[in-house]
């Protein structure tokens, strides 16, 4: 069974490294494409302000994070929930950064050691859609994702858009998915096969007038064309 979250961070500024913490982590999880409906979400007390321009971004104020858990508090309820899961990001090496300062600080390992893989939605983006605007926002558009309650970013309402995004970005891959999990009788791990060779198909020929229709319509085709149709040539080969 395949097992995906879909994660996103707000954080009181732009590096982890100058002292920068993150101030809420929201997820949402996918089992073989699917919304669970299982979340995990929690605003952080991050110990220090949030720069003014961050403020402008997520809206989640200083006050309002004062009486909020700190992240060592919830790390293990975190790591436990993303364990061994590929791990969906938009810009990845943001938020990884920020969860790696986060895991360091409170003594334990770092992201990757937790999680199957990661996957970054935007360099996938960036294949799709060279040259574009790749942000959260314009795949919403690009995509057909109902984004009109994003009037401030927020952790968990952007991981269940980034969720729309990413099987929209992947659709293709439904058929295989499908292959993959469906044998005979709807049993998992087995592909149908048939042998074609079995088969008796019957063959109905065309009738006098549905010929002499079909030869009129080739007719106007290559008069429509100026005489740039193929078949004459074939015909008289």
């Amino acid at each position: 069974m395949s097992r995906q979250i879909i994660l996103d961070t707000e954080t009181t500024g732009l590096s982890a490294d100058a002292g920068d913490r993150v101030i809420e982590i929201g997820c949402v999880e996918l089992l073989n494409r699917k919304l669970t409906g299982r979340h995990f979400h929690y605003y952080l007390n991050p110990g220090r302000d949030s720069h003014e321009d961050a403020l402008k971004v997520h809206g989640i104020s200083n006050e309002f994070l004062r009486d909020k858990p700190r992240f060592e508090a919830v790390a293990a309820e975190f790591i436990d929930y993303l364990r061994d899961a590929e791990v969906i990001i938009h810009n990845a090496a943001f938020d990884v950064s920020f969860l790696n300062k986060e895991l360091e600080l409170a003594g334990l390992p770092p992201f990757a050691a937790h999680v199957e893989r990661v996957t970054d939605t935007l360099a996938m983006a960036k294949e799709l859609y060279p040259g574009k605007r790749n942000s959260l926002d314009a795949l919403c558009d690009r995509l057909g994702v109902d984004n009109s309650s994003r009037t401030l970013h927020g952790a968990l309402l952007d991981a269940e858009l980034l969720a729309d995004v990413y099987i929209n970005l992947t659709r293709g891959q439904d058929a295989l998915l499908i292959a993959e999990e469906t044998g005979p009788g709807g049993a998992e791990g087995s592909v149908p096969s048939l042998d074609l060779r079995t088969l008796s198909l019957r063959v109905l020929p065309a009738s006098e007038a549905e010929l002499q229709a079909h030869a009129l319509l080739l007719r106007d085709i290559d008069k429509a064309s100026g005489g740039k149709t193929v078949w004459p040539i074939a015909e008289n080969a």
